[in-house]
């Protein structure tokens, strides 16, 4: 029985959730039905940090989302020095402030009037024609790397991460960016190093993009080509303003650090979907014109991000009918809402031909709210275009292990594989 939201939903936390606990990172999904249930809050905590709450509910994480009073940086609540845990992190590994500033003035930090100013400016550069028209290019890098792919297998198995999804989607960045072909395998390199949180990797790969970037801009302004970086360099807010250097490129860093990983998860988790469940990956095969929804389901059933950026309360409020003091984060669960059996009739049966509601995108699998995801659109297109050059070219592909043998990255807040060994 859930319990109830609005005035009468307990004050406390029925308990607290370890992120940690090799149960949470082994089954998420299963931790998140459970507390569902307890209440419209629970209490999370790191090993690290102060305990947060969690929105699990379709409607309350809809409604964090979109609540102006919770904001992305902690530095934006009023009257409270709050840390930066973040900014702390990279100050404790002697990260150089020259190249730190990338990163902590992204718009995944930004609120308010800079986030909004932030935002459409760039969204009249990063526009839905331009990702279109990456179509075809997309395709074709995609059927490239299929062609490529048996004389990659080893003992009859090949790793659709290594071999597939990651190339393609750093190559589909780096073509909507404007990286020149011969330099986007150190754009690879550069680009995995954001996971591994390991300063000696890290701050070569954020110093080396940057200073490529400035290079580029400088570029684009003196030969202006089709591509974002160009878009970025042009785009005008309502007043005339145009965006910094450093707001440019710290916007094709969040880019590449939200967009690379997590894409190539989704095509990874969505094969490993199709490939668990023979009937919807038949089904898919006799109507391709399902792969828009399957993809669109994959992001609500497996998707790669499970939890949003902390939000910091800048005043006391409540979600879900319970109290939020002032200072308190709020998590707003992702994945959880998702499986809500109130809006997802039998959550965990995994169906491409789910009826969306009144957009196709139902889940918040890209957030919701302000802070939606920009490159949204892309995704799912990079997802389309590469499930359905595997799907072309390889009839008879299969997992290369059992389902249960399929290895997750346990980190908190992600569904991540390492690595998805199939025979084609």
């Amino acid at each position: 029985m859930r319990t109830p939201t609005g005035d009468d939903a307990p004050t406390a936390a029925v308990e607290v959730v370890d992120m940690m606990d090799p149960r949470v990172l082994n089954d998420p999904f299963g931790t998140y039905a459970r507390i569902r249930e307890q209440a419209p809050l629970v209490r999370g905590r790191y090993p690290w940090g102060e305990p947060f709450w969690m929105a699990t509910r379709y409607a309350d994480v809809k409604a964090a989302l979109a609540d102006p009073d919770l904001v992305n940086n902690p530095r934006n609540v009023p009257g409270m020095d709050l840390p930066h845990l973040y900014a702390q992190g990279l100050d404790d590994a002697d990260f150089p402030q020259r190249y730190a500033r990338y990163l902590l003035d992204s718009v995944l930090f930004q609120d308010g009037r800079e986030h909004t100013r932030l935002r459409k400016v760039s969204a009249r550069a990063f526009t839905a024609r331009r990702v279109a028209r990456l179509r075809s290019t997309m395709a074709e890098m995609a059927a490239g790397l299929v062609q490529a792919l048996p004389g990659r297998a080893r003992d009859g198995s090949v790793d659709l991460l290594e071999h597939f999804a990651y190339p393609l989607s750093i190559a589909t960045i780096c073509e909507i960016a404007g990286v020149p072909e011969a330099e986007r395998n150190q754009w690879r390199i550069w680009s995995s190093a954001f996971y591994t949180m390991d300063p000696a990797l890290l701050e070569p790969a954020v110093g080396g993009m940057v200073d490529r970037l400035h290079v580029m801009i400088e570029q684009r302004r003196a030969e202006p080509t089709g591509d974002l970086l160009t878009g970025l360099v042009q785009a005008e807010g309502d007043h005339g303003e145009r965006l910094t250097d450093v707001e440019i490129v710290a916007l094709v860093l969040a880019f590449i650090s939200a967009g690379n990983e997590a894409t190539a998860q989704l095509i990874g988790n969505g094969v490993a979907a199709l490939l668990t469940h023979p009937d919807q990956l038949a089904l898919l095969r006799s109507r391709r014109e399902l792969l828009p929804a399957a993809v669109q389901e994959m992001m609500r059933w497996c998707g790669p991000v499970q939890i949003a950026q902390p939000r910091f309360a800048t005043r006391d409020l409540r979600v879900g009918g319970m109290p939020v003091r002032k200072g308190e984060q709020v998590i707003a669960v992702l994945a959880a809402a998702g499986y809500d059996p109130e809006v997802f009739p039998a959550p965990e049966r995994f169906d491409i031909t789910r009826t969306p509601g009144a957009r196709r995108d139902t889940h918040v699998g890209f957030g919701s709210g302000p802070h939606y995801c920009l490159g949204a659109a892309l995704a799912l297109q990079e997802a389309e275009v590469a499930i359905d050059a595997l799907l072309h070219r390889f009839p008879g592909l299969s997992l290369a292990v059992a389902a249960s043998d399929l290895e997750r990255q346990l980190f908190p807040g992600a569904w991540r594989l390492k690595a998805l060994p199939l025979r084609l």
